[in-house]
This record gives C-alpha cells, structure tokens and sequence, in this order.
C-alpha cells in the first residue's frame, strides 16, 4: 500500500554518477507514484555523501563503494544495506592511444603503461567511489602517482564531468564510470581504451540511515523507497532505463541484510 502523503520527501545522499546519467530523472517520478514520497537526492562523491549520512542529514545513501559502505554499516550510522544496480568502470584517453592501453587488457598495466610513458591522467581526487577505485587500481599497480615526477597526473578535485572535460582539453587518461561516459557529449577525440571487465565492477547498493542514532530520519519512507528500488518494480525500471541504445545500468538486487 502506497505511504500517506503528509510522510512528504525524503532526503537521498548519492553519487553524481547516478544523477548525471539521468536515471533519477527516470526513477523518482514513479516512485512518487507508487508511495506518494518525493525524493530529494543530493548528488555528491561517495565520500561526501557518507559524510552528510552520518551526520544524519540524509535518510537513506545510494552510492558505490563496499568497503566504505560496510564500514558505515558495522559503525552503527547505516542498517539494511542492499545492492541495486551494477555498471563498469573504464578507461578513457586519447584515441591515438600513445601510452599503448589499449595492448594491455588489464586495468594496472593500463595504468603502468601510462606512468611509464609519462602520458597526462586526469584523476577526479575528490574521495569518490571513482576515485577510491582509481587509488585500488594504482596499488595493485604497485605505483604512487602522487609520488611521481613530471607533473603527468593532475588530480582536479571535481566530479566526472568536469574531469571528463579536463582530460579531453589535455588528451589525457581517465577512469570513469560507463553510464558518464554514455551520457558524456564532449569527447572530441577521446574514446574508450580499456573497456569493461569483471575487475573494473562498479557496484551500486542502497543504505537506510540508521534511525536510533538519528531519531528525526524518515525511517519508515526510507525503507519504502528502498523496498521499492529493489523489487520488481525498481529493477525493471532501472533495466530499462537507456541511452543513446544502450543500458547504462543492471539490476542486480538482493534481499534485505545488516552487515
């Protein structure tokens, strides 16, 4: 049964991924419907979003990056995380590709063969999802770039994309989600260089704030909006939202957990 209205909005910590590819846009209107909630999403970096969550100024987080997600949970700020939607990262540079990328196959040999060639890579540096994948990618690389001389990594501080703007301004290297990449419309003479594999997951769960720490969270319309997210409806929305003919997200919900 759909939740009474005067429940009004809730308040959503997410990725600005996940607003910038347009599924809100597709979503949220047939969530209103379905429960009479709007959702007022506040599209940030992972990182920040974890933050506004846990100083309770978000009812629920929808953002993409486990172990910061589990360690929200097991610090008590988060219950009931459940998985939604998965995509993939790639990596993005310029199409003459002189760094050779595109031969390598693997995420850290990309990532080697453009420190070792000294090619520009542009890096979001702003504790996202993407950015904390990025410094996985690096360490399993065996490599610091911020250590590195020559001045060929430029971390910007910013979302995607303006870092997607930046590295076409400079041909560079990037790491991005797809579903940017898909909706991202100026890529003058860049192009997808290594592309998605099962290393470069980019996995989307949904996590209620938790209400015994924050008494004044929409618990109830939360958990709602999360139910709804996650069952059926949700996920044959979310599989059929597309662009440009190609899904930019896939539905991969499971049941309810606390971990």
């Amino acid at each position: 049964m759909p939740l009474r209205a005067e429940i009004g909005a809730i308040t959503l910590a997410s990725t600005t991924s996940v607003r910038n590819s347009g599924l809100y846009d597709w979503l949220l209107p047939k969530i209103t419907r379905a429960h009479s909630i709007d959702v007022r999403v506040i599209a940030v970096g992972t990182g920040q979003a974890i933050r506004l969550a846990r100083r309770g100024d978000a009812d629920a987080l929808l953002v993409h990056d486990e172990a910061a997600e589990r360690a929200f949970v097991a610090s008590g700020f988060g219950t009931d995380r459940r998985k939604v939607m998965f995509n993939h990262f790639v990596v993005i540079g310029p199409v003459a590709d002189p760094a050779g990328v595109a031969r390598t196959g693997h995420a850290p040999d990309a990532l080697r063969a453009i420190a070792n060639a000294g090619r520009p890579f542009v890096s979001r540096g702003d504790d996202s999802g993407t950015h904390k994948m990025e410094r996985r990618l690096w360490r399993r690389a065996g490599l610091d770039p911020r250590r590195t001389l020559g001045g060929w990594y430029r971390e910007v501080g910013a979302g995607m994309g303006a870092t997607l703007n930046m590295a076409n301004a400079m041909g560079a290297y990037a790491l991005t989600d797809k579903a940017t990449w898909i909706n991202f419309a100026n890529r003058a003479d860049l192009a997808i260089m290594l592309p998605a594999a099962p290393a470069l997951l980019n996995q989307y769960s949904i996590i209620a704030v938790n209400p015994t720490l924050h008494p004044h969270v929409k618990a109830k319309a939360a958990r709602a909006v999360m139910d709804w997210l996650t069952g059926p409806e949700g996920q044959a929305a979310i599989a059929a939202y597309r662009l440009a003919g190609q899904q930019l997200f896939f539905p991969n919900a499971e049941p309810a957990r606390n971990d």
